[in-house]
């Protein structure tokens, strides 16, 4: 796909180690990466770049991850456009053990060197922290080293960080994270299952009415689309929603035009869709069956993938998998 040269993203695979005999992470560690790094970052800048990170600190207000579960989680992101997206783990690690999550630096924002003078520094502090706003008892902050750091380059990682050591001379692109990738190239068997990794909310508004059923609220193949189109424009800095079709080739615009005519026609035959547990970002959680995945439409939801789509994507929401019904028989 043409567009991909136009995303302006870097990807960084984050592991710390556990160095303590035990740690429990909260049930929904995104919230508390945003909470505490932030904050750290903020009380390091100077006066002035500190501002926007205090005013988006501030809406944390009293909030507490882990004592209160049926909280709502604040609609906050940091002044840098950025996703925390947690792989699935375990809550209990001991003396060792690796927590692995991916950091993406967006747009504008997708600055190496923001990374190394600004993250890296609050993450070390955040490591060996005893302030009591964080040090609780088996808690992660104050009780990991920083194994290692990795950049994207297409499929490969590329280490920046390794057994605590950076490597200074190393620069991440914007847009090495697409180097040598073929949306959709390798596609064997139709696909008609979309797992949702983490959470998801596609409506752009927190009005959105409460009383809403899940049936409303399961996305149906054109939503995907349209969550993508309004997604991208993030990652390309001046271009509007409408803009987005200026940056594809005339040959993806008819295959997206192409794409979008027959999702229309394509019912979802079945989902078990419900809603994200209490205290966590998102509103649903689940999988659906559609009657097929067009292939055309397969590169285009694999990059959606990539980049989340709809609501509270700085907390990793809004990203899934595709899978093939043959797939999942010949894995078991």
């Amino acid at each position: 796909m043409s567009i991909i040269s136009s995303i302006n993203l870097i990807r960084y695979l984050i592991v710390w180690r556990v160095n303590r005999p035990l740690v429990r992470l909260p049930r929904y560690l995104s919230l508390e990466l945003s909470r505490v790094l932030g904050t750290l970052i903020a009380e390091r800048l100077p006066t002035k770049e500190a501002r926007p990170w205090c005013k988006a600190m501030a809406k944390w207000g009293n909030y507490d991850e882990i004592s209160t579960k049926n909280a709502q989680v604040p609609d906050i992101t940091w002044p840098i456009e950025t996703v925390l997206f947690v792989y699935h783990g375990k809550q209990f690690y001991g003396q060792g053990e690796l927590i692995s999550w991916e950091l993406k630096l967006i747009g504008n924002s997708a600055d190496h060197g923001y990374l190394i003078e600004v993250i890296l520094p609050a993450m070390e502090d955040a490591s060996k922290t005893s302030d009591t706003r964080w040090n609780r008892k088996n808690s992660l902050w104050g009780r990991f080293d920083i194994q290692a750091i990795y950049a994207a380059r297409g499929a490969q990682w590329e280490p920046i960080v390794q057994e605590g050591k950076l490597d200074l001379r190393y620069r991440a692109s914007p847009t090495q994270w697409s180097d040598g990738l073929t949306f959709g190239v390798s596609l064997k068997q139709t696909m008609d299952h979309l797992v949702w990794v983490t959470p998801f909310d596609l409506h752009t508004t927190q009005n959105t009415p409460s009383t809403m059923t899940i049936n409303q609220s399961v996305p149906y193949l054109p939503d995907l689309l349209e969550a993508l189109a309004e997604r991208m424009s993030v990652f390309m800095p001046g271009k509007s929603h409408a803009a987005i079709w200026d940056v594809l080739s005339p040959y993806d615009q008819t295959v997206l035009r192409n794409a979008i005519e027959e999702t229309t026609q394509i019912p979802i035959l079945k989902h078990n869709i419900e809603p994200s547990p209490n205290g966590w970002p998102g509103r649903w959680m689940g999988s659906q069956k559609f009657f097929k995945i067009p292939d055309l439409l397969i590169p285009y939801l694999e990059l959606a993938s990539v980049l989340h789509i709809g609501r509270q994507t700085h907390f990793g929401c809004g990203t899934f998998l595709l899978e093939s019904i043959d797939l999942r028989r010949h894995s078991r």
